[in-house]
């Protein structure tokens, strides 16, 4: 009996380790995993730039036309291209024996709240967060053994600003994710003839490192364009990811595992300023979950030459949080602190506004799906819709002033505006929704922007 019950238990044991490793290290099995519900529930989040590079905090806004021209968190490769308009800025403001990696004792971050970032992305209506642990200059936010002498203990903040930043986040009950980049500008390993060694010496056990310390549900993953996945070796870290590690029930990875990857594998796929390599499966083709991210200016590191002009207004944000959402995707909105910790004012106000905004009108946008009968997307649009269970949502970026048709309706219930008691009047005929706004005034108007009307029950 007792050598059945032996028997019993090994066999359940070993069951649960073959259930427990379920993904192989190949794309084919590694697709085949469902993306957390959490992720595509939450919609927005908050992604940080931060690093020695916010020291500077530089790059061209008016002077040269593409969208990555004008990233200050490049500022390390500029000066290794020797790109006229950085160089020029750099000698004359620092000096040409001044290097990037003199930058890194002035990235001090002595104003650095992470309870006060917490509490401002919780305005704001976020449900994740994502700091760059680790961008392209090499240069990790927290104690790693793998860049002893080159991270924010060692040097600058003398401080583990991602273990930080984790626990505040936490306890504001959001998700807490890292941005991490497989290259390095400036790592003597990090070249063709080395870059095994690169793999397994220093990228591997860094990420998985970052991922034992901190237990990240998100991780954004870049820098993947000089070299094919199976060069990164990324089909391995990632099996483990899923079946392995502490996260591996709730973690969420993009798309950037290797030149030949994006739009193509990982959890979710990914653009930035609108940018994709493969426009198949984003906006209205939308085929597996996606997200937009961007900053609020035109750089994701904090840039100090921006201006106004440069900034989307909250108006522009809100439509825009607007557009992906009702498209299937979501919003990683970018914000970049200053060297010493501050968040500017200007993007605390465009995150307060956004977060006012989704206080009144949330159910609209959290766990929603797109319509599949929603109209095909035209640069004039003003009437975007989202699904939520037996309720279609409305959304409206232009007070209607006229009546709204909506198309392809069969059933409907009660009509109302989110944020207002107001009576909505509406009429359904020949399989068309017809919603008259209701009389408001700036008095009673629910909210700024946009504004949102729930049909209930409807088919």
């Amino acid at each position: 009996m007792k050598k059945l019950l032996v028997l019993g238990l090994l066999l359940n044991l070993s069951l649960i380790k073959v259930e427990a490793q379920t993904y192989k290290p190949k794309w084919e099995s590694l697709d085949k995993r469902e993306t957390p519900t959490w992720w595509t529930d939450a919609k927005f989040g908050i992604f940080i730039h931060w690093g020695p590079y916010s020291v500077p905090a530089y790059a061209p806004v008016n002077e040269v036309e593409g969208v990555y021209e004008k990233y200050a968190e490049h500022y390390e490769n500029r000066l290794l291209q020797k790109n006229k308009l950085f160089t020029d800025h750099h000698n004359r403001y620092f000096g040409e024996n001044f290097t990037y990696q003199d930058f890194a004792p002035q990235f001090k971050a002595e104003y650095f709240n992470p309870d006060a970032w917490a509490d401002l992305f919780q305005k704001a209506g976020a449900k994740y967060v994502v700091l760059t642990s680790k961008h392209h200059d090499g240069f990790s936010l927290w104690p790693s053994a793998f860049s002893p002498r080159w991270n924010s203990v060692a040097i600058g903040a003398h401080r583990d600003l991602a273990g930080d930043l984790t626990e505040a986040v936490r306890k504001k009950g959001l998700r807490m994710g890292f941005y991490y980049s497989l290259l390095e500008w400036n790592h003597p390993l990090y070249k063709t003839a080395t870059i095994n060694q690169w793999v397994e010496e220093h990228m591997l056990p860094q990420m998985k490192e970052l991922v034992m310390a901190y237990k990240p549900e998100v991780i954004f993953s870049d820098g993947e364009w000089d070299y094919a996945s199976n060069q990164f070796k990324s089909e391995k870290f990632l099996a483990w990811l899923y079946n392995e590690s502490p996260v591996k029930q709730t973690v969420v990875v993009n798309d950037r595992w290797g030149k030949e990857t994006r739009s193509k594998h990982g959890d979710y796929y990914t653009t930035e300023y609108d940018l994709v390599g493969d426009k198949l499966g984003f906006g209205d083709k939308a085929t597996h979950p996606w997200e937009e991210s961007r900053g609020i200016g035109t750089s994701y590191g904090y840039n100090r030459f921006e201006t106004t002009d440069h900034y989307f207004t909250s108006k522009q944000l809100i439509d825009l949080l607007i557009d992906k959402v009702s498209n299937g995707g979501n919003l990683l909105l970018n914000i970049g602190p200053k060297a010493d910790g501050l968040i500017p004012v200007i993007m605390q106000e465009r995150l307060l506004d956004m977060g006012a905004w989704l206080k009144v009108n949330g159910a609209a946008i959290y766990g929603t799906t797109a319509w599949d009968k929603r109209p095909k997307n035209r640069k004039d649009q003003t009437v975007y819709y989202t699904v939520k269970g037996n309720d279609l949502y409305v959304i409206c970026t232009k007070w209607p002033e006229n009546s709204i048709a909506v198309p392809g309706i069969s059933q409907a219930g009660k009509v109302n505006m989110l944020g207002t008691n107001k009576e909505v009047k509406y009429d359904l005929k020949n399989n068309t929704l017809t919603i008259t706004a209701p009389e408001l005034n700036p008095a009673t108007i629910p909210c700024n922007h946009a504004w949102v009307f729930r049909v209930a029950n409807f088919k």
